[in-house]
């Protein structure tokens, strides 16, 4: 019992900083409420790949974050395995990556986990081209947001069209960042 209560007592730092970290209210790039609408048909399968962030709303798990990436693999049981990677302050610098999965959660609406993190996040696929070159992913509360493209770089109509789906959905364009891609 003694053995039991120790360790009880030693996850409460732990839990108190979990705690105060969901207590941190991040800042929200879309208006709430505006609806925000997730694709109704998106095909996991030709999703599942590698995409290059091209533009983000600053978060702070992504500081200093450039030349992003996200792969993902379709798993038999419907969910995506996801592996983010990124190069921390330049192209060319330190190689920080950060693997999960996204479990189906509604129609192009996945509920993302990354290892070492307690809670799941909403991951809201917002468009895709017909092709699924370019795709624009949000979160319906705002704190985060981003355009991928299957090349580091994107044709200006995609990118126009991208845009667009973000402020469809309510999202302030003056926020969004371009990352820098090698």
């Amino acid at each position: 019992m003694h053995g039991l209560r120790r360790r009880l007592l030693g996850l409460l730092p732990a839990l108190a900083l979990a705690l105060a970290a969901c207590a941190v209210v991040a800042p929200s790039y879309r208006d709430t409420t505006v609806p925000m609408t997730s694709i109704a048909d998106l095909d996991a399968a030709r999703y599942a790949g590698r995409w290059y962030e091209i533009a983000r709303f600053p978060v702070t798990f992504q500081e200093g974050c450039t030349a992003t990436t996200a792969e993902y693999t379709l798993r038999p049981d419907g969910s995506l395995g996801v592996v983010n990677t990124c190069r921390q302050g330049s192209p060319t610098g330190p190689v920080r990556r950060i693997e999960g999965q996204a479990r189906p959660a509604g129609p192009g609406r996945f509920a993302v986990s990354f290892r070492g993190i307690p809670f799941e996040g909403p991951y809201w696929v917002l468009w895709v081209d017909e092709g699924y070159r370019t795709a624009v992913v949000g979160t319906p509360s705002g704190r985060a947001g981003w355009i991928l493209n299957r090349e580091p770089r994107i044709p200006p109509d995609r990118l126009r069209a991208a845009r667009e789906i973000l402020e469809w959905n309510g999202y302030d364009l003056s926020k969004l960042i371009m990352v820098e891609q090698p």
